[in-house]
Parts: C-alpha cells; sequence; structure tokens
C-alpha cells in the first residue's frame, strides 16, 4: 500500500465527517472489533488511550505501509465509566447521572505511520450539564439519538442544549479531537 494512503479504524460518521471538515478523506475506512471492557482498576483516561492504540494496532497489523488512524472516546463522571448506550435505559441512566454535574469526555487518538512509529495523545474535556427534568430525559430518550453513544448522548444533535459550559474540546466530545489529529498525523509524515 502507497506510504500517502489512510486508513481510519473506525466505522463511526461523526469522525469521518470531522475529518473531512478539515480536508482529510480516508482512503479506507476498516473498524477494529476489540472488547472494549475496561481493565481491573483502569482509570477513564488510561481506557481511552488504551484503546485507541489497540485499534490502531490492529488495523495497522491487516494495512501494511499506510497511515492508520484510531480513536476512542470514554465519558467519565469522577472515576466511574458510563457504558456506550445500547438501550434506551442505558441513554437514562446516563444521563440521570450526569443530570445537574460535571463529568469528562476523554478522546484517545492514535496514528500509526507506515514507518512503524506509533503516536499518540488524550483528549480531556470538562463538560457541566444542567439539571435535566424527568420530560426532558424521556423526549431525548424518546429520540434515540443516545442510542450508540458513548455516556449515552451527542453533543452535535439535541443533547447540545443540556451543556451548560464546555472547557476544552468540542470535537474532541463529538469523537475526534481535530487538532491533535492533525499534529499527530503530520509529526508522523502524513501529507493529504
Amino acid at each position: 500500500m502507497d506510504a500517502s494512503r489512510l486508513v481510519l479504524a473506525s466505522a463511526s460518521p461523526r469522525r469521518l465527517d470531522l475529518l473531512a471538515q478539515i480536508g482529510v478523506r480516508p482512503d479506507l475506512v476498516a473498524a477494529a472489533d476489540l472488547d472494549e471492557t475496561p481493565l481491573a482498576d483502569e482509570t477513564p483516561r488510561l481506557l481511552a488511550l488504551r484503546l485507541a492504540k489497540a485499534k490502531a494496532g490492529a488495523v495497522a497489523a491487516l494495512h501494511s505501509g499506510a497511515f492508520v488512524l484510531a480513536a476512542d472516546t470514554v465519558v467519565a463522571v469522577g472515576r466511574r465509566i458510563l457504558p456506550k448506550a445500547e438501550t434506551d435505559d442505558e441513554v437514562r441512566q446516563c444521563l440521570t447521572l450526569m443530570s445537574g454535574r460535571a463529568h469528562k469526555v476523554l478522546t484517545g487518538v492514535c496514528v500509526m505511520g507506515p514507518d512503524g512509529r506509533v503516536a499518540a495523545r488524550l483528549s480531556e474535556t470538562r463538560l457541566h450539564m444542567k439539571r435535566l427534568t424527568g420530560q426532558e430525559i424521556d423526549a431525548y430518550v424518546a429520540c434515540g439519538e443516545g442510542l450508540g453513544k458513548a455516556g449515552g448522548y451527542g453533543i452535535q444533535g439535541r443533547a447540545g442544549a443540556f451543556i451548560m459550559a464546555l472547557e476544552g474540546s468540542y470535537t474532541g466530545v463529538v469523537g475526534l479531537p481535530v487538532y491533535e489529529t492533525v499534529n499527530l498525523l503530520t509529526g508522523l509524515g502524513y501529507r493529504p
């Protein structure tokens, strides 16, 4: 494979959209299928970085000679890692826990170069969610936007109205911190 090729190790349409916003179009999308269960006593920060590196490594093993970009987003309240919500009940539980509180969104980003070099960064964003009413939670659960998302919500959709304050990277919360991503790619020699 040509060394100027980029493989995105994620099937997330949000990550593709964020890359397109900065003029980067992967040549291939090849999501890694990994067990994302946190290890015993693993902090949210370490989990996000470990998973990003593991995804990059798994995909790079199948696509040697290319740049591989991987990311993983973890939502946490304190040291408690919130799930990627797969059911309405999980969305409800996540929103109830974050209601009226601060939480963190941690996105690990990893780039593997065609020469085997690896670079990774962690984007950490602190957010404060307004106190949600039961009716607001019910309406959000009913719209279905929170399914499949870390922490049970997507800031780029209706839940954006729940966020009172954000300190850090908005694009990191969406799923790919573009500043860090560009720096990692260019630092390893990728030129789109």
